[in-house]
């Protein structure tokens, strides 16, 4: 199938924003594949000089235009598929993830974070890269493995909603933060416009769950997207909510601003999976999944907090 690529540069990309109402820098057929450019953090989170360290020209060019920002992240896309209905599902395979610098930047802002009341200050690092080794080393020494993945990865939410934030996760996807969706990975994501309109960016070398201070390792990365559209059959959408499914697990998705009621929507999402996927009772489900589902914590920062639940790939089925 063909592949097509897009650079990040102003007229590709939107800072901090989604829109259904945005037009596709790039359209293609279900199956095709794109390569996405993406360059992450403002200029105030660029590395001081004497550290030495280059900084990608896509992204001094994005911070040289007048691109509007509304805050959050540098996204790149809309990337539209043929086709594409409100109440179909786009398959989102993340085929490949590059590194795209030598540095990223982690830090924390006042009134931001998990602990805001524990640490009112500025405070940022910008830790070296290894990108033979797929390692990062922090100013203290420690040197940390690298996962990457792309904290957003989403559709164009319900056009009622007009322009919204990047920062809060919703049912079109966006900054998910999940760990999990590394390369080799597939995210499912329901239709809301015309075209799905899939958009990417939010670059991370690495992650724990809960993303506690409010960053990643924030980095610049390159990722090959294959775009497969799932159309309805019936009146009902394909799917409500995001899900993942990782070579090893199975990944349903809760989002709310409250924690609690965040993992009963993953829980929720995880019974209805197991449900159609399976015999099983939704009591059957709902007791397996007290057995054997790990519920993780996937950031606590956005807003829309989020709790992830994972299903070891033959527990069940393949």
């Amino acid at each position: 199938m063909a592949q097509y690529r897009v650079p990040a540069t102003p007229e590709t990309c939107r800072w901090g924003m989604f829109d259904a109402a945005y037009k596709p820098v790039i359209t293609i057929k279900s199956g095709e594949t794109v390569v996405l450019e993406c360059v992450s953090g403002g200029p105030e989170t660029l590395p001081p000089p004497e550290l030495g360290l280059t900084v990608p020209p896509a992204l001094l060019a994005i911070h040289a235009s007048s691109l509007p920002r509304a805050g959050g992240h540098i996204i790149t896309g809309p990337v539209a598929v043929e086709g594409a209905e409100p109440g179909d599902m786009l398959e989102v395979r993340i085929d490949k993830i590059e590194l795209g610098n030598d540095w990223g930047f982690c830090g924390f802002r006042p009134l931001a974070g998990t602990l805001p009341e524990d640490f009112p200050e500025r405070f940022i690092t910008h830790p070296t890269v290894d990108r033979e080794k797929k390692t990062c080393r922090m100013p203290y020494g420690l040197e940390l493995d690298l996962h990457p993945f792309f904290g957003v990865m989403g559709v164009a939410p319900p056009p009622v909603y007009g322009t919204i934030s990047t920062v809060q996760p919703r049912e079109h996807g966006g900054n998910l933060d999940n760990k999990e969706l590394t390369e080799g990975s597939i995210l499912f994501l329901p239709v809301h416009a015309p075209g799905a309109l899939f958009s990417a960016g939010d670059g991370h070398g690495v992650q724990g769950d809960g993303e506690v201070c409010i960053n990643a390792l924030e980095i610049c990365l390159t990722g090959t997207f294959t775009l497969i559209l799932h159309k309805k059959t019936g009146s009902e959408p394909l799917l409500a909510y995001p899900r993942a499914e990782t070579p090893t697990h199975y990944i349903s998705m809760g989002l709310n601003a409250d924690l609690d009621l965040a993992m009963k929507q993953a829980l929720r999402q995880m019974i209805a999976f197991i449900c159609t996927r399976s015999n099983l009772s939704k009591q059957e489900a709902y007791q397996l999944c007290s057995l054997a589902v790990d519920f993780r914590v996937t950031q606590t920062v956005n807003g829309e907090q989020g709790v992830h639940g994972m299903l070891k790939k033959g527990l069940l089925f393949p």
